[in-house]
């Protein structure tokens, strides 16, 4: 879900977390990223099912969101559904002519 219009924190140079780490890093400590690095694939590799996630986000990519869709209405319901209204207007429009 995106951010609402308007919204200034979503801006990438809004990103405070992430500057923070990269001034960490910038600081001569770029191995600190590494172990961490290293500390998330361990706990992966012991099942841990957030560190999965993780991984799989940092390197596929969020999966993209998915839409629920009742397959119960189809278009075929749609057009029997409407045929179903047009024809009772109209018996009602008949019963209307005859009195």
């Amino acid at each position: 879900m995106a951010a609402p219009l308007g919204n200034s924190n979503a801006k990438k140079e809004n990103r405070m977390w992430a500057d923070a780490i990269r001034k960490a890093i910038a600081q001569g400590k770029p191995e600190r990223l590494r172990l961490i690095a290293e500390s998330l694939l361990a706990k992966a590799e012991e099942g841990d099912i957030q560190a999965i996630k993780e991984l799989g986000d940092r390197l596929d990519g969020k999966a993209a969101q998915t839409l629920d869709v009742n397959t119960d209405i189809s278009l075929l319901n749609i057009l029997h559904a409407l045929q179903g209204n047009y024809a009772t207007s109209e018996s009602a429009r008949e019963r209307e002519e005859c009195h």
